[in-house]
């Protein structure tokens, strides 16, 4: 395992900050730390496989090549042992990238269990210099960018780390999800509007409040605007080609709004 960059910004500091939270999700059992079962890895050596981007729903498996035999995949801040293993298990070269030593653990885990290549990289999103221009055919960065404080540095080094051709799938937050109070949403289910957009837990909600709603180590949250998620990745150059959505997986908001978007975006050849 390498390691990437160290704290040394108002930004660095809450990368950090949630390096820590994320480890602790681990050890609370978080759903998104759970690693996939033997069996899952078995069906996925057989070419039975799937993998999450968004909600619950399997991502079409048309957004991925035919085979993933000696494709070189970057699972970007995709640690937990739930979409790695079943990528090398399907018969790709998988890289692992996360912010969380805990997270990374766990793909470790699957493979020593199951027999499975898995390389591990410890590092900050906005930051793939671990990796050499050019490196890999495909990214699968499932939701997490809303645990990153800024997205233009996340597309342009996903860009130059992928070939000519290679394909960046990305899943996200709705950004208006966060235009509600979340005390109003989660304790009682009302759609209490109270945020102005684009949200960070830093600058709309004190610290005290941050503590009494989420806990004092709770990670924190952005939710960026669809300029900085998809106008960031036509910036850096992707082309978009495909696009789905889903409803967030947990409460009020379900009714009424999709909670998640998906994005397959491909480098120019």
């Amino acid at each position: 395992m390498t390691s990437a960059s160290s704290p040394d910004s108002a930004a660095d500091l809450a990368v950090a900050h949630n390096r820590a939270a994320w480890d602790r999700q681990v050890d609370l059992d978080d759903e998104w730390t759970r690693p996939v079962s033997a069996e899952v890895v078995s069906r996925a050596r057989a070419g039975d496989w799937s993998v999450v981007l968004i909600g619950y729903e399997p991502t079409a498996r048309d957004w991925f090549p035919a085979s993933l035999t000696g494709l070189d995949l970057l699972c970007l801040a995709s640690g937990g042992g739930q979409q790695g293993p079943v990528f090398a298990a399907a018969g790709a070269n998988v890289t692992v990238f996360d912010n969380s030593p805990r997270q990374l653990a766990q793909d470790r885990h699957v493979a020593d269990r199951d027999q499975l290549a898995i390389r591990t990289v410890l590092g900050d999103m906005r930051d793939l210099s671990a990796f050499s221009d050019a490196s890999f055919d495909l990214v699968f960065h499932p939701v997490s960018n809303l645990f990153c404080p800024d997205l233009a540095p996340v597309w342009s080094e996903c860009f130059r780390v992928l070939r000519p051709g290679g394909a960046l799938l990305s899943g996200f937050l709705n950004p208006d999800l966060y235009l509600f109070d979340v005390d109003a949403l989660d304790n009682r289910g009302e759609l209490v509007v109270r945020h102005k957009l684009p949200y960070s837990d830093l600058t709309h909600l004190s610290a005290e409040e941050r503590v009494s709603v989420f806990g004092p180590e709770a990670p924190l949250e952005w939710g960026h605007s669809l300029t900085a998620q998809i106008g960031g990745q036509l910036a850096a150059g992707f082309h978009l080609t495909a696009f789905a959505e889903a409803p967030h997986h947990a409460g009020a908001t379900a009714a009424y709004m999709s909670g998640y978007f998906a994005t397959k975006a491909v480098k120019p050849e």
